[in-house]
């Protein structure tokens, strides 16, 4: 018993044993770790069967390095997703293309010019720079001008400023080989200059004597001058090239022929400001009713005048035409297009405006049922070219 009492002591060799079974341990277990770790770098799992225990989970079996795409398709595991894709497909986006018509012609590139009127984009931007200044200033001025100004006292202005041009139409009819207008505008001017009160009241008109404006661009109308390209310009309105330069020539007959009074600067101011402004307050209904419910008032606008050029000089030729109704408000003689358009016997609705009445319809002879006024078929937003 008393040998039992000491401490326990381990034989040498057991110590030394176990030295060694923890260095083999430790041998095994680090090449193992370092596997492990190069194979957790490469997707794989390649542990050691016999450190597997309980609970541990097992390895993933080693991936193909061989692509996926080698491998040939299942039909039958890749019919049920095409389908679902095909189902849920959005179908591809259509191109809407207008056809011919108003709105596609009102919709149109501004690049797209008429036939007649090569400088489209440009007129159009002046129509509307014009528009919007008529707007904000001529038409309020206008509307003052009738209510400050008695109808009596714009009636004699108008009328006086009317007669100042018959010089310039007696001249056109003779060169238009026209004798007997002439005439009669020589007559109506001696009447209305002497009995009328220099022009204030049109006493020739009640004598079966009315007014019939003319001017050089007709004339030149009327022996084969082409009328050139649509122009709309600011303070001038809708016009040609022919009837643009034809007009200053009209405008240069009195200065240049009469001289005192007509070629002061102050009388030209104030003839063009009274014209102007008294044209732009009498234009207002006319205005209004033209362009109101236009699709394209641009196109309208050109159309109305054109008509109304053309009717003028075909009634300087002795051919009277008969104006074609605007039951499109698009269509225009500048637009060859317009002919191939709806029959002409296809029936009217309650959409479509009243056509022009014919100014020639029934007359027996043109040149004396020739319109009072072609131009006042094209009512401007300021004013007609000088001249008329």
């Amino acid at each position: 018993m008393a040998g039992c009492a000491g401490p326990l002591r381990m034989p040498a060799h057991a110590g030394s044993a176990l030295a060694f079974a923890l260095v083999a341990l430790l041998a095994i277990e680090t090449p193992g770790r370092a596997q492990a770790t190069g194979a957790a770098e490469d997707g794989t799992s390649t542990m050691p069967t016999e450190f597997v225990g309980v609970g541990a989970v097992p390895p993933a079996p080693p991936v193909d390095a061989a692509p996926a795409a080698a491998a040939a398709p299942n039909p039958e595991t890749t019919a049920i997703p095409t389908r679902l894709l095909a189902a849920f497909e959005l179908p591809p986006k259509e191109e809407v293309v207008l056809g011919p018509g108003p709105v596609a012609d009102a919709l149109s590139p501004p690049d797209e010019t008429t036939p007649g009127d090569p400088l489209e984009r440009t007129n159009r931007g002046f129509f509307k720079t014009q528009s919007s200044i008529d707007r904000r200033f001529f038409q309020p001025v206008a509307k003052a001008y009738q209510r400050v100004v008695p109808k009596p006292v714009r009636s004699g202005l108008r009328n006086i400023i009317r007669n100042l041009t018959e010089p310039i139409v007696f001249v056109n009819d003779l060169l238009q080989l026209r004798p007997g207008r002439a005439l009669k505008t020589l007559g109506r001017f001696a009447i209305n200059s002497t009995v009328g009160l220099g022009g204030a009241i049109d006493v020739a008109e009640k004598l079966d004597l009315p007014y019939r404006s003319n001017g050089f661009g007709t004339t030149l109308g009327r022996w084969g001058v082409g009328p050139g390209p649509y122009l709309y310009l600011p303070l001038i309105g809708p016009t040609t090239l022919r009837d643009l330069l034809a007009g200053q020539i009209d405008a240069l007959t009195l200065p240049v022929g009469v001289g005192f009074p007509f070629n002061r600067l102050d009388y030209q101011l104030s003839r063009t400001v009274v014209s102007t402004i008294d044209k732009r307050a009498e234009a207002e209904a006319d205005l209004q009713a033209l362009l109101s419910g236009a699709a394209d008032p641009y196109a309208t606008l050109r159309s109305v005048y054109l008509q109304s050029r053309e009717a003028a000089i075909a009634d300087a030729r002795g051919k009277p035409l008969e104006l074609a109704p605007l039951d499109d408000p698009l269509l225009d003689p500048a637009d060859p297009a317009a002919d191939s358009g709806a029959p002409a016997d296809a029936p009217a609705t309650d959409s479509v405006p009243e056509p022009l009445p014919d100014p020639v319809d029934g007359a027996e002879d043109p040149a004396e049922q020739a319109p009072e006024d072609p131009s006042a078929a094209a009512p401007m937003l300021v004013g007609a070219a000088p001249g008329y």
